[in-house]
């Protein structure tokens, strides 16, 4: 039973890459050629294009660190129950972090009359 379903997901994720590689090849061979006289590319390349942007721009969860909700959460949980000098050093460390590259200036010195 459980090598069926394995069999299934494997055979959806090659239809699934080969329907999304055509697509892509379509796409490319109908508008990159005629608006910046482009190459035209087999379905290889257009396999390659698609990969290529993957890597580059990501989307798909598990190849990045996400998270992103409940981590928002948790970090709102851990706010609220902090005192408020553990909220001022977390405050000062992060201005520390976020700051521009240029140090700001300093402060006057003091002059001995």
């Amino acid at each position: 039973m459980k090598a069926k379903w394995i069999m299934k997901i494997m055979v959806g994720l090659v239809v699934f890459g080969a329907l999304a590689g055509w697509v892509v090849m379509t796409l490319w061979n109908w508008l990159i050629p005629a608006l910046f006289a482009g190459p035209v590319i087999g379905f290889w390349q257009a396999l390659g294009i698609l990969v290529l942007s993957k890597i580059l721009f990501g989307s798909a969860k598990g190849w990045k660190s996400g998270g992103g909700h409940c981590r928002d959460r948790n970090w709102k949980e851990r706010w609220e129950g902090m005192s408020p000098e553990e909220r001022e050093r977390v405050r000062s460390l992060w201005k520390q972090r976020c700051r521009k590259s240029t140090p700001p200036p300093a402060p006057p010195a003091e002059t001995e009359s």
